[in-house]
């Protein structure tokens, strides 16, 4: 029967809700890969259970599109906050700044060099044959400028003809470069830096030319600078010509050094070495590297070096030594002593004391600061023995770069290898290229000053000097008596004859000005978890999710960029299009004529459904169906 066939209603209606829970089930089962289907479910997620704070507001307010938009401009509002503040943070890291630590320390104290010179080239009566012809051209020339006689004494030439070959080197070299006195509006080319003075006043200066005589003048406001200057202009020329100008005037230690002690004890020969400066005269430094450093573990005058030396100037060269006294430098140990950097002058008849504080330095290399550890990475030559520091790399860019433009050497810097020292017998124009040379120096048109970095560990010594009368006038004539009979020298001027040096440290500790890193990486990242905490409230995995989201928004980019392709190439005609030339108006008709005639008829049953509810209730209405 019809009833025997159905389905009740209410089973078809639960299997077909089991069937949709079933389906839901497996829709919903998460694979071992599982991926969004769509941009804006990635971000329905993520707003939904990332930790981060205020982004689950962008999702759960959707319906109120203000609050939504509220919440939108406030989260990437303090984004943008967030990393300004860390932009700042970066670029303090990247200037990487430095902090100084000052450390007070106790203990022995090694006793730096002490470097003490004559201020006289060389006794005159040794050298005055070298000199004589540019004395007497000199006093020609004060004589003609300012009507100056001056009375200087002259030797006797051993070998005339040499005498007369110098003689007429001497003054076409001269000739060639006069020493004149005009107006100052005649002067060209003088230094900016130069005073301003009155123009109607006279100037003096000397004249340079090169070999294409090309001149300029070398003025100066002081006429003693300008024949000072003039002067050793032509000594140099004149001591280059000397085969070996140091061995003129072999001084003796005892003739300039009366007495010396140190630390109550008395000093020898082993403590110090000589060497010879062409305008300082003969120098002697004591404690060098050559012998055993001394060491200092008190201060005070009683625990330093004390000498008593000669200033005496009855021998001085009379137009280059214009100074009376000693000069005296206090350096490190390897450092070449610079007299006219950092020395400064004895008084004769004066006892000078000086009190020292050492101080050290060390800088951060690599970015923090633009040193040099040893020089070797510094693009200039040390011409010098001794270490690296900045006053020897700038005259050794000096001396390079005077040997490159001009041919050769200056005198008073080392010679470089397969140089020579200028000289205006070989080399006429070497004073034009090296004033104008040094004129660009100065400016640093050569950029030795920016090529010659800073040491990154360096020693120095802060002076104080006090002074007072030395011998007093109650004790001079004991004292000038014992030096006399003590050194056997007859002293013509007591109180210009002498003088003394006291060289002590003033306290036992020592200052060392250190640098370290201001801003590490530990404290930038700690800097930057400090502004992700203010701003979002998060933690590192905040970040990840931050990462997972970036990562996540690539892959579905890749994986909807691949769909389309891929529905591309579907949608694209899998054939070659048809040829032009057939007429495709009849190319369906003959299949259609020979094929035979079928047709499909498909049957669609549908079974109604039975209604319980209308049939009728006891057996008066089974009966009347049964009989049906």
């Amino acid at each position: 029967s019809v009833k025997a066939g159905k389905m009740p209603e209410g089973e078809k209606m639960r299997q077909c809700k089991q069937e949709e829970e079933q389906q839901q089930k497996e829709e919903e089962r998460e694979g071992l890969i599982e991926f969004y289907s769509s941009y804006q479910e990635l971000f329905q997620f993520f707003c939904s259970n990332t930790t981060i704070h205020g982004a689950i507001r962008l999702v759960c307010s959707k319906k109120n599109k203000m609050k939504t938009a509220f919440w939108s401009v406030l989260f990437f509002l303090t984004f943008g906050l967030m990393y300004w503040q860390f932009g700042i943070l970066y670029r303090e890291y990247f200037s990487y700044p430095v902090n100084l630590n000052l450390n007070l320390n106790s203990d022995r104290l090694t006793f730096p060099a002490v470097t003490l010179c004559t201020l006289n080239p060389y006794r005159y009566s040794a050298i005055r044959k070298q000199l004589d012809k540019l004395d007497e051209i000199t006093h020609q020339t004060l004589l003609d400028l300012y009507d100056y006689n001056m009375s200087l004494p002259r030797s006797d030439w051993s070998t005339p003809s040499t005498q007369r070959r110098s003689s007429r080197s001497l003054l076409h070299h001269v000739q060639r470069h006069p020493l004149r006195r005009q107006k100052r509006d005649n002067l060209v080319n003088l230094p900016e830096n130069s005073p301003s003075v009155d123009k109607n006043d006279w100037k003096i200066g000397f004249v340079l030319c090169s070999e294409n005589n090309d001149c300029f003048h070398q003025a100066y406001s002081s006429g003693v600078d300008a024949v000072r200057e003039w002067y050793s202009f032509h000594y140099i020329n004149i001591l280059a010509q000397v085969p070996d100008a140091k061995a003129l005037d072999e001084s003796d230690f005892e003739n300039f050094i009366y007495a010396c002690r140190f630390n109550e004890a008395t000093c020898d020969k082993a403590n110090y070495t000589h060497f010879h400066h062409p305008l300082y005269g003969n120098c002697y430094t004591f404690n060098d590297n050559s012998s055993s450093l001394w060491t200092s573990s008190l201060p005070g005058i009683n625990n330093g070096l004390s000498l008593v030396v000669r200033t005496e100037q009855n021998d001085f060269i009379p137009l280059l030594s214009t100074v009376t006294g000693a000069r005296v430098m206090v350096h490190d140990q390897n450092e070449p002593a610079f007299m006219d950097d950092g020395g400064f002058n004895v008084r004769p008849g004066i006892e000078t004391s000086i009190s020292m504080r050492k101080e050290m330095t060390v800088r951060l290399g690599g970015s923090y600061s633009d040193c040099t550890e040893d020089g070797s990475d510094v693009p200039v030559q040390n011409l010098y023995s001794s270490r690296y520091t900045s006053s020897v790399c700038i005259r050794s860019c000096f001396q390079l770069n005077m040997v490159e433009r001009c041919g050769c050497a200056y005198y008073f810097y080392p010679l470089p290898d397969g140089a020579e020292y200028c000289d205006y017998t070989k080399h006429t124009a070497w004073g034009y290229c090296y004033y104008k040379l040094l004129a660009e120096f100065k400016a640093d048109v050569l950029g030795c000053f920016h090529k010659c970095r800073k040491p990154c560990k360096m020693t120095e010594y802060q002076l104080s000097a006090g002074y007072s009368r030395w011998p007093s006038s109650v004790s001079e004539d004991w004292v000038f008596y014992m030096l006399s009979q003590q050194n056997k020298y007859n002293i013509t001027s007591k109180r210009n004859g002498v003088a003394k040096v006291n060289i002590f440290f003033e306290e036992w500790n020592y200052k060392t000005n250190g640098e370290s890193p201001a801003f590490t990486v530990v404290t930038l990242l700690s800097q930057l978890g400090n502004q992700w905490s203010l701003w979002f409230g998060s933690s590192v995995l905040s970040v990840m999710e931050l990462a997972e989201l970036v990562l996540d928004f690539m892959a579905i980019t890749f994986i909807l960029a691949f769909r389309w392709f891929r529905s591309r190439q579907r949608l694209s005609p899998p054939g070659p299009p048809p040829n032009s030339q057939d007429n495709t108006a009849f190319q369906d008709e003959a299949p259609a004529l020979s094929a035979p005639h079928r047709f499909t008829v498909e049957a669609v049953v549908t079974t109604l459904p039975s209604y319980n509810s209308l049939e009728p209730r006891g057996p008066s209405r089974d009966g009347e169906v049964g009989h049906e």
